[in-house]
């Protein structure tokens, strides 16, 4: 390409993107709007690649009419200004996710959907890196695709957790096996509207045709809808934790079983996974049937599934402390995800909830307290907010703490011997940490000197 290729986003993904495209003998400009970002810092992770032209703000004239391709980290929207910008002028808008798919030699396995799509994407990597060794796990899940994809080759094996935001640049994208795992109302902030957000997660689909599969919660009737609709283009399957299906994977009984052609086989008791609550194994379903899919022997698969661990954040046991069970849920950044906490609670819980405030209502988090939740502490800007919403629902309850230390305290306090604390805070971490990890690293760090 003559032109330059300005990457934007000074991130882990678009770090990545440079080295990629260094790699592949392109001259990569790193741009970053927020002009507080520290070049010199980027410049240490740009090594050895650190010749790469940095800027902030704003771009000069010359470069601006250099440009001939956009590269979005998944951070930046399409209706930035940038975006918008360069989109105007007729340039290419590409997103990290697409210009990796650009280069993969291999199979692409891609995992989306509002809640669940770390765990499922974890297990799928674990069952194929342990079926195939030459296997990748990317994407969302903190590993840019970007910085694998030139390790592929024809007999390799890329997992993807892709989110929302990476799908919007999706140009090429075409996974062996996809699945959508839910959609519940979440970013709403970035996508303005359900129905985009339900568009950008059906995306996973839009190249796939009938040598693909897609996998999809029947449970849901917005997929379940869906894969009437796509089912004459790509091969699709169910999984259910609500239904015995004839056709597919569910959860009955406290069995995992497959159904095919009406006869059903019993594939595991929930016992015999490491993971906890109706949610994982959902997730487990989704993972069995994505390999089932790609022709991985069931034994192996099953194998695997025995033996995966709890994701970090994810309703992670931390530790007990004086007969209290401490969880960390911090990866519960919307609703849906912690009402999935809470129903994985099998006690008397005080939970911990509050954060930045992404425009949801949380009424149904509030209704799925059932009894359970003995005690709301509520951190961060969203307190008053899920406060007025708990009292409207009746639950009455309620303390308000400055920070993670003294919400744990106040937990703690509050708990007797064969209760639970459970951080899963229906919220983004943004103003009070940097992430959802940081946030969570925090919570383990206090329980651990408890």
């Amino acid at each position: 390409m003559k032109g330059k290729i300005l990457v934007v986003g000074y991130g882990k993904s678009g770090i990545a993107a440079c080295f990629l495209l260094k790699e592949k003998g392109e001259d990569p400009i790193l741009f970053d709007s927020d002009e507080s970002k520290d070049k010199e810092s980027v410049r240490e992770k740009l090594k050895p690649h650190d010749d790469i032209t940095l800027i902030t703000g704003s771009v000069p004239k010359d470069i601006e009419d250099s440009v001939e391709m956009l590269v979005l980290s998944p951070g930046v929207p399409l209706d930035s200004d940038i975006a918008l910008h360069y989109k105007n002028k007729g340039i290419k808008l590409s997103g990290e996710i697409e210009l990796a798919y650009s280069y993969e030699k291999g199979s692409l396995l891609a995992v989306t959907g509002t809640n669940g799509k770390t765990t499922t994407t974890s297990l799928l990597g674990k069952i194929m890196q342990d079926y195939n060794h030459n296997s990748f796990i990317v994407g969302n899940i903190g590993n840019p695709y970007t910085s694998e994809v030139l390790k592929t080759n024809d007999t390799s094996v890329t997992v993807a957790e892709i989110s929302s935001f990476q799908l919007e640049t999706i140009d090429k994208f075409k996974p062996k096996v996809s699945s959508i795992l839910n959609i519940t109302p979440d970013h709403l902030n970035r996508h303005h509207t359900m129905e985009n957000y339900i568009r950008e997660k059906e995306k996973i689909t839009i190249n796939q045709d009938m040598n693909d599969h897609c996998i999809l919660n029947y449970d849901d009737p917005i997929l379940r809808d869906f894969g009437e609709a796509v089912k004459k283009k790509v091969r699709v399957h169910y999984f259910s934790s609500r239904e015995e299906l004839s056709e597919g994977y569910f959860y009955k009984d406290e069995y995992i079983y497959k159904a095919l052609a009406g006869k059903k086989e019993k594939l595991l008791h929930k016992d015999e996974l490491k993971i906890i609550g109706v949610h994982n194994m959902e997730n487990a379903m989704a993972a069995i049937a994505m390999a089932d899919a790609f022709l991985v022997p069931m034994e192996n698969i099953l194998d695997s599934v025995r033996s995966f661990t709890a994701v970090a954040h994810r309703i992670e046991f931390i530790k007990e402390v004086d007969g209290v069970r401490y969880y960390n849920d911090s990866k519960g950044t919307n609703v849906d995800a912690a009402i999935k906490g809470i129903e994985a609670m099998d006690r008397k819980t005080c939970l911990i909830g509050g954060g930045y405030d992404k425009g949801a209502e949380y009424d149904e988090w509030i209704d799925a307290f059932g009894g359970k939740v003995k005690k709301l502490v509520l951190i961060g800007q969203t307190r008053e907010k899920i406060a007025e919403c708990a009292r409207r629902k009746g639950f009455t309850d309620i303390e308000f703490a400055d920070s993670l230390e003294e919400a744990v305290e106040i937990c703690r306090k509050n708990s007797v011997k064969g209760e639970a604390v459970l951080l899963s805070p229906a919220c983004a971490s943004w103003g009070m940490f940097d992430n959802y990890e940081q946030r969570g690293d925090m919570f383990r760090e206090i329980v651990n000197s408890l």
